[in-house]
């Protein structure tokens, strides 16, 4: 089983930034993608980037796409969301995820098979 605990969330003015972190812990596997996705009240989970183990595949929402950077460190189990220019649409509660290996749709919420408590962005006008 692996665990994830995300980190980094709060409230920022539009135009601020946020940078998220995820750990993961326990059997973490490799070859793994590690993905964020967020939910806003009333509305269904939506994917918002994903990273691959080695990093040569990431891929993003259109909606957050040369506003939001996603990286990891191997090395310390550790994904990254860096969140610049903050728009009051991206307030949600941001989950983050990891793939049980390589997957062939990694946009795809369902692929992912752990999954993190969330931390809620609240970005204000």
């Amino acid at each position: 089983q692996m665990q994830l605990v995300e980190s980094g969330g709060g409230l920022v003015q539009a135009g601020g930034s946020l940078r998220l972190s995820c750990a993961a812990s326990g059997r973490t596997s490799s070859n793994y993608f590690m993905g964020w996705f967020r939910q806003a009240p009333g509305k269904e989970r939506e994917f918002v980037a994903t990273i691959s183990w080695s990093g040569s595949i990431i891929f993003y929402a259109d909606s957050v796409k040369g506003r939001f950077t996603i990286s990891r460190d191997n090395a310390k189990n550790t994904a990254y969301l860096q969140m610049n220019t903050l728009k009051p649409e991206d307030t949600a509660v941001y989950y983050c995820a990891a793939t049980d290996g390589p997957v062939v749709a990694p946009r795809f919420r369902g692929l992912y098979k752990y999954w993190g408590q969330g931390t809620q962005v609240t970005v204000s006008s």
